[in-house]
């Protein structure tokens, strides 16, 4: 089993929406903002056929009511995972994915860099 470090890169977003506001519809939303976590691969786990996947939901804050869901993408990474195990270091850079809501509508797109590094 490998560990290692899973850097997290939201880049920006196009058009989300919101349903009871207008969250970056129509412009454009930028954080440049990293998360990292420390992973293991493989996952121990009892099932072989294990899906390796990161789920983003985007949520609009409000401060006096509830969040709202603007919707949820799903990055697939056991190839990243299984390449940073091999050479140490394998990344994808920034890729535009779609956001969706549980209706599977549309909601607008945002873009992520993921990168695995092998702990030594």
């Amino acid at each position: 089993m490998a560990k290692g470090t899973l850097e997290v890169l939201l880049v920006d977003a196009y058009g989300l929406k919101d349903r009871e506001s207008v969250l970056g519809e129509g412009r454009k939303l930028v954080w440049n903002e990293k998360m990292t976590f420390n992973i293991e691969y493989p996952v121990p786990s009892v099932h072989e056929d294990q899906t390796y996947k990161l789920i983003l939901r985007i949520m609009d804050k409000h401060k006096l009511s509830d969040d709202n869901l603007v919707g949820e993408t799903t990055i697939y990474i056991k190839d990243v995972l299984s390449f940073g195990v091999e050479k140490g270091k394998a990344e994808l850079r920034p890729q535009k994915y779609r956001v969706v809501l549980p209706d599977k509508t549309y909601s607008g797109e945002i873009s992520v860099a993921v990168t695995f590094t092998l702990n030594k």
